[in-house]
């Protein structure tokens, strides 16, 4: 008995430890978000062709979205609500930037990224570059994204991709301040624009 209890108090003792270190690195991982800009330092092409950096990501609150052209609903849908949500909050198109960043650049060239976005929207700038570049920013941004062939036995062949499907907020200054998830509703997703603006 007295064995027993020894087990079970060690096993407590681990679980709080652990639980312990899981609140450490959640509370530094948003200390971290929070300290400074979001994401990584990084040199990638707009959809026009022009180098453009992280630095794009400041002097106005940013939207940023990432998904690709040949995503089936997500990403049309999202870009199509997105440019919805920033005619409502800022129809002057003064007080708040969006970007759509490919997670998929071996098939989204600037230019069909270019050709992509125009087709629903003039208030959000495409970004894309060479792959690996573009998955270093990804990854930094702490963004999820996976090649998932279409076919098992073909892993070469045609392919799709999972990924983050959230808005991310940026405030003016490049700091994360929180997401639209998607399918969120309408009226809260504006509502957070609204407070970004004021950020």
């Amino acid at each position: 008995m007295k064995a027993l209890r020894i087990v079970l108090w060690a096993a407590v003792a681990v679980v709080a430890a652990a639980l312990g270190w899981l609140s450490y690195e959640m509370t530094t991982s948003k200390d971290q978000i929070a300290a400074g800009p979001f994401g990584v330092p990084f040199e990638l092409v707009s959809q026009t062709g022009q180098p453009i950096s992280e630095k794009a990501f400041t002097g106005k609150p940013t939207a940023l979205f990432f998904g690709f052209t040949h995503c089936p609903e997500v990403c049309p849908t999202t870009l199509f609500e997105l440019n919805g949500w920033l005619e409502k909050v800022d129809p002057d198109g003064t007080k708040l930037q969006a970007y759509f960043i490919s997670v998929d650049p071996e098939r989204d060239t600037p230019e069909i990224l270019g050709q992509y976005v125009s087709n629903v929207s003039k208030r959000i700038t495409g970004i894309s570059g060479p792959p690996d570049k573009v998955m270093e920013m990804v990854k930094g941004f702490r963004v999820y994204a996976k090649k998932v062939p279409l076919d098992e036995k073909n892993p070469g062949g045609d392919y799709t991709m999972d990924h983050t499907a959230s808005v991310f907020l940026l405030d003016a200054e490049g700091k994360f301040t929180g997401t639209i998830a998607y399918g969120e509703n309408p009226d809260t997703a504006v509502k957070k624009l609204e407070n970004l603006t004021r950020s």
